[in-house]
């Protein structure tokens, strides 16, 4: 379980993102941070089993790295502010594959899942299966435990669409975008909640069906 510690030890890095403060602090971002956190990410992957059987995966598979890779960002703060964990069949090494996303930092909880990578072909292929079947794109998007908690798909849109999709996208805007996720930004508190595992696994759970309708357009279901 998350305790206040993990949200201060954040909160701290964010007011000190340099190696200095980090290396005299890195014991106890290990047992503040680090350990509680790939403690969470092992119970949540448990609790996806029961509905992602393919998910057979272990938390160093899903934690992203702390420390920021700087060569090409104009930022060169050395670490990440937050802490993030992706869950897919084979976790970071799958990211294209529609799954779910978990992200803490201080003051923000963020929870979703979809397809945020994809390329082109994978893309016609989304496209394709929410053309030729918009009512259950739609029914699934517009769910009601699945609004309640995320909203409306988000992701880039193209303003120039291949041929194929330009009178289509009229009657289905969805059409448009390059990508389909959903994310739900919460009080970073619901992370100090004894259940928060599950809370967790509730929010993954009422994206499963849309993430099926993904992973089986681009052949992956």
């Amino acid at each position: 379980m998350l305790n206040k510690e993990f949200l201060q030890f954040l909160y701290e890095l964010s007011q000190n993102n340099n190696r200095d403060w980090f290396e005299k602090n890195k014991k106890r971002y290990e047992a503040s941070v680090k350990k509680p956190f790939e403690a969470l990410v092992e119970e949540v992957i448990n609790g996806l089993k029961k509905f992602e059987p393919s998910f057979q995966i272990q938390p160093k598979d899903c934690i992203h790295r702390i420390y920021r890779d700087t060569r090409f960002s104009a930022d060169k703060t050395p670490y990440k502010t937050h802490v993030s964990a992706v869950f897919t069949p084979k976790g970071r090494q799958t990211m294209e594959h529609p799954g779910y996303y978990l992200q803490i930092e201080f003051g923000s909880l963020t929870l979703g899942g979809g397809a945020y990578f994809l390329d082109k072909e994978p893309l016609t292929k989304v496209r394709t299966a929410i053309a030729q079947d918009p009512e259950t794109f739609r029914a699934l998007v517009f769910e009601k435990n699945f609004s309640e908690k995320y909203g409306e798909i988000k992701g880039e849109k193209n303003k120039v669409l291949p041929a194929e999709f330009k009178d289509a996208v009229k009657k289905e805007p969805f059409l448009a975008n390059k990508q389909f996720y959903y994310m739900a930004e919460i009080d970073a508190d619901n992370c100090l909640r004894p259940d928060f595992s599950d809370f967790v696994i509730d929010y993954f759970q009422a994206g499963k069906e849309l993430n099926e309708f993904l992973r089986r357009a681009i052949g992956l279901g």
